[in-house]
């Protein structure tokens, strides 16, 4: 019987955090005989005998205890240099996350045999792992592949078993003791966590496109997102994934844990749904507080204009984190470094992300001195142009801005059928060229003049920029209202002709207190000069959250905003081209405003030392 996968249906609003568009390189070759069943710790199998396991692998699979005393019992397949004995030692590159099942990794994919998930095989493939003398370990989370349990949304229990994960692949006898993780999305998180926990044996982290703390996934300051339901019930969804039907009993029996606990998804659905930050849920799950004093080298990257998982409390988790960090951050959506569009354009732009990739792991995990100096931080800013810098953020200034008072009423957009209209694009926010991540819709755009009565918004701008003037770091904003509701605050780089694009954007329950502040999202936007930065303040309109209006006029008595920029004249220039996400962000999230109001504050940086 050939091994193949059939042709499956897509999955609509599967998955969560993680949802891959391209998860495989090339098509699966066919076999002639039947593929072994499993892969036995003292049997492994190899590429000849189940084309499944890449080639120069080994596969086998194997079960051990979380380290919480829970009873959990974790599933792990691993794959080794074919060419090596058992006996010989290689670090180990590790990812733990829910993505791992036999089945597929957020939806049964069709295989006809059972075989090692291939969510990683770019990484095994591109990087030449099996010929370098790497070890590679995929580990199912709690409730998830073969591993039993109730998933935990990277609370207690999951980050006990990454502390499992990490500690079993540096006991082995084939391991080193040197442990490396590497992921995208969620199993990125499962890296952030690792480095949290601060385990000895984790040498180094590479983490794309993760979330910086978990709350900022589902909520953001008390809102709702639009996904805060729909990404609990995917991620059950996927926990409770069928096995195939060759695996193996032990596998399958495991695989069936959750559907005989119901409480797993009861309490999936009921922990998550909690919009206090300060919560004890959630602080457990606050990974940018808790990197404090953590030492782990990490090697990130993050889009600042991310579709999925959003670069909020990234500075704030790499101030904390006081090892040696690198990075690439730019403007892409959910993608890897290594990921490419049909015209075979980098997506993220930059090109060598498997090379530096395994500089960075050959340094850490085995000592070697890297062939090339390689930046700590690669940075794409807003015009596409990159460049090389020691950390991130760089800022040649930092000031605070009053905004203008104003009105607005808190009714979600019902005020726009009074309010005058700004030209906008059609279907704006929906017409991009490629698929969001379920439960992350594309931001509906619309904005709003207020006319004669308070609108659902206002607005206040700065002055024309004088010179190339890039806004950095986390902008962030405080508020002295009156009146409960809730709002949201957008940066928009407006030019001389009235096109604005919005660029940053948060939300929040106005506190009762009347004084209400806010970070924004991390960002690296450079404006040309003439140029100005226009602050809207008003009821949130998007569909990517789920406010609930008070329908309450909201009056704006003193509002501030924060801002760090940087002088692009010191730019050093480094390897990278263009984003191609960058010209589609930009088309749907633009506007024509009709008239732009009296600047009120600078937008410049200081050139004073």
């Amino acid at each position: 019987m050939n091994l193949r996968r059939r042709a499956v249906s897509p999955v609509a609003a599967v998955g969560a955090l993680a949802i891959i568009t391209s998860l495989t390189t090339g098509a699966l070759p066919s076999v002639a005989q039947a593929a072994p069943a499993s892969a036995a710790a003292d049997a492994p199998i190899t590429h000849d005998e189940n084309p499944r396991v890449p080639e120069g692998a080994a596969w086998t699979e194997t079960y051990f205890p979380s380290s919480d005393g829970s009873g959990v019992e974790l599933h792990a397949d691993v794959l080794r240099p074919a060419h090596l004995k058992p006996d010989v030692k290689t670090p180990v590159i590790l990812s733990v996350g829910p993505y791992f099942s036999h089945a597929g990794e957020t939806s049964p994919a069709g295989w006809d045999r059972v075989g090692p998930s291939a969510r990683f095989q770019d990484l095994v493939d591109g990087a030449r792992l099996m010929e370098r003398g790497y070890t590679f370990v995929m580990v199912d989370l709690r409730g998830f592949g073969g591993s039993t349990g109730c998933l935990d949304f990277l609370g207690p229990g999951e980050q006990a078993d990454i502390t499992a994960a990490v500690e079993w692949a540096a006991s082995q006898p084939w391991s080193t003791g040197k442990v490396g993780m590497y992921g995208k999305s969620y199993d990125a998180n499962t890296g952030l966590a690792a480095n949290v926990l601060k385990l000895q044996p984790l040498r180094a982290i590479v983490a794309q496109e993760p979330t910086w703390n978990r709350y900022n996934y589902l909520f953001s300051n008390g809102v709702p997102r639009s996904n805060a339901t729909s990404s609990p019930r995917s991620y059950y969804s996927i926990a409770t994934m069928r096995p195939l039907a060759d695996d193996s009993d032990h596998y399958k029996a495991n695989a069936e844990y959750e559907k005989n606990h119901p409480e797993c998804e009861s309490d999936n659905r009921t922990n998550t749904h909690n919009p206090d930050p300060k919560s004890a849920f959630w602080r457990a799950r606050d990974f940018a507080s808790r990197a404090a004093g953590s030492q782990t080298p990490l090697f990130v990257t993050s889009g600042f204009i991310e579709d999925n998982t959003k670069p909020e409390e990234m500075q704030k988790y790499l101030a904390n984190h006081q090892g040696p960090e690198r990075g690439w951050l730019g403007q892409w959506e959910h993608v890897r470094g290594n990921e490419t569009n049909g015209k075979g354009q980098l997506k993220m732009g930059r090109a060598g992300w498997f090379d530096e990739v395994m500089r960075f792991y050959d340094q850490h995990l085995r000592g070697i001195e890297p062939s090339m100096a390689d930046p700590a931080f690669s940075v794409e800013d807003s015009l596409g142009n990159w460049r090389a810098q020691p950390t991130w953020p760089v800022t040649n200034d930092a000031y605070k801005v009053k905004l203008s008072s104003g009105q607005y009423v808190d009714d979600g957009g019902q005020a726009q059928r009074t309010a005058q209209p700004m030209t906008a694009p059609e279907a704006s926010g929906s017409d991009i060229e490629y698929t969001p991540e379920p439960g992350s819709p594309a931001t509906d755009q619309t904005a709003l003049l207020s006319a004669d009565a308070p609108g659902n918004s206002y607005w206040t701008f700065s002055m024309s920029a004088s010179e190339q003037v890039r806004i950095t770091g986390t902008p962030e904003i405080t508020l002295k209202t009156r009146g409960q509701g809730n709002v949201w605050v957008r940066l928009w780089d407006v030019a001389p002709d009235g096109k604005a694009t919005m660029f940053n954007e948060n939300v929040a329950v106005l506190d009762h207190s009347g004084s209400t502040s806010l970070a924004l999202k991390a960002t690296d936007w450079t404006f040309q000069p003439g140029h100005q930065l226009g602050v809207q303040i008003g009821t949130i309109t998007s569909r990517g959250w789920r406010g609930t209006p008070s329908g309450q006029t909201i009056t704006v008595t003193e509002a501030r905003l924060a801002l760090e920029v940087q002088d692009p004249r010191f730019d050093t220039p480094t390897q990278g081209d263009r984003s191609p996400y960058l010209d589609q962000y930009v088309a749907a999230n633009s506007i024509t405003l009709d008239n732009v109001g009296a600047p009120t504050f600078p937008l410049s940086v200081s050139k004073q030392g």
